[in-house]
């Protein structure tokens, strides 16, 4: 097990690089703790498998340093980095049996063959696939040959670190959520330190302790999940985390708080001073559905909103309404009343977010 520090690391695909270039993965530090598990969340295209196939040894960065615990290990080979990589889709040998597969890499660092047997046996039953070891591995379902990968990984006591590539996507869904839970089994029997790459917030929240969300090649936020959902540190995050994601409103500032479509929004003393002081014209305000307030007769701190839509999801309903030119939505309780036609909304100071340039205001650094 390793600690993994990302120390100024960034990465460009020209071959020289300039001011001009594109950086696939731009500046950033970032650490794994040794033995936790993590999850990299982020759409297609953020830069998450560039990051990974950085610290397996796949590829070198264009600048900054990779370090496994003390060690620099930039010009390291992948095969003496000690990390076990699973990639979207199974790398096994489909001519072998599922015991060679999992033997395959042990034998092949010359472990006793008592060693193997034992190491075989004992992933094989954590990952269930005890009855299908003298199968040979082309005959084998795809989530099988999927923990067959997996367990290629974890058959070996020397790892530092497995590194996921969104291994579940060939998967059936009926079946993801069971090798999700294996995994967290998994780690917490080996405490190895584990990095999940995939641009699914279910997954990641179901398998890591804490998510670093990853936006146009940076890491935007790194919590928990709950720290995601309540806190979200750039409007991405809102966006990303949550369904519906999180009502994102363009607003310019007034001397009470702020306003969008000649809707005015009261902000607290410190919101208006973190405004004044940005002094920049890219100002939003953020709430998710799940803390706007619906109430069906007006009140002094409501908002006149109309009811475009009401979507019925069993346990709760998602209601649409329009405030000024902007569609805002709300979350309520299977028993709450709906209202028709017109309804006022607050939104409540604890959960309404402050965003300047993207980032959110963080009212205690003020």
């Amino acid at each position: 097990m390793v600690q993994i520090s990302l120390n100024s690391l960034a990465h460009t695909y020209d071959k020289k690089p300039s001011e001009s270039s594109v950086y696939a993965i731009k500046e950033m530090n970032h650490v794994w703790k040794q033995g936790g598990a993590y999850a990299l969340l982020g759409p297609s295209g953020c830069g998450k498998s560039t990051l990974l196939n950085i610290i397996s040894g796949l590829m070198s960065p264009s600048q900054g340093d990779v370090m496994f615990d003390d060690i620099r290990v930039n010009s390291m080979p992948p095969q003496d980095r000690n990390i076990a990589q699973v990639f979207q889709f199974p790398v096994i040998y489909d001519t072998m049996s599922v015991y060679d597969n999992l033997a395959f890499p042990l034998r092949n660092m010359k472990v006793h063959q008592a060693k193997v047997h034992s190491k075989v046996t004992e992933i094989a039953e954590i990952l269930e696939l005890t009855s299908v070891l003298s199968k040979k591995a082309q005959h084998l379902t795809a989530d099988e040959k999927q923990k067959v990968s997996m367990g290629r990984g974890l058959v070996r006591d020397d790892v530092s670190a497995i590194l996921f590539d969104e291994p579940l996507t060939v998967i059936d869904p009926q079946l993801k959520w069971k090798l999700r839970r294996k995994l967290k089994q998994i780690h917490q029997q080996f405490n190895i330190t584990m990095v999940y790459v995939t641009h699914d917030q279910l997954e990641a929240s179901t398998f890591a302790d804490e998510i670093a969300v990853m936006y146009n090649g940076q890491i935007v936020q790194f919590g928990t999940p709950r720290e995601l959902f309540e806190r979200p540190n750039h409007t991405f995050v809102g966006y990303f985390i949550g369904s519906p994601g999180m009502n994102l409103l363009e607003v310019h500032p007034t001397e009470n708080g702020v306003m969008f479509d000649g809707v005015e929004v009261p902000l607290s003393d410190a919101y208006r001073h973190a405004i004044n002081k940005a002094k920049s014209q890219n100002i939003k305000i953020g709430i998710r559905p799940e803390f706007v307030h619906v109430w069906e007769t007006a009140n002094q701190s409501a908002l006149k909103a109309s009811v475009l839509h009401v979507e019925d999801l069993g346990t709760y309903k998602i209601i649409t309404l329009l405030v000024g030119e902007q569609q805002i939505k709300a979350r309520l309780q299977e028993d709450q009343p709906v209202p028709e036609k017109q309804a006022y909304i607050s939104f409540p100071e604890q959960w309404t977010m402050l965003y300047v340039d993207e980032f959110l205001v963080n009212i205690g650094e003020l």
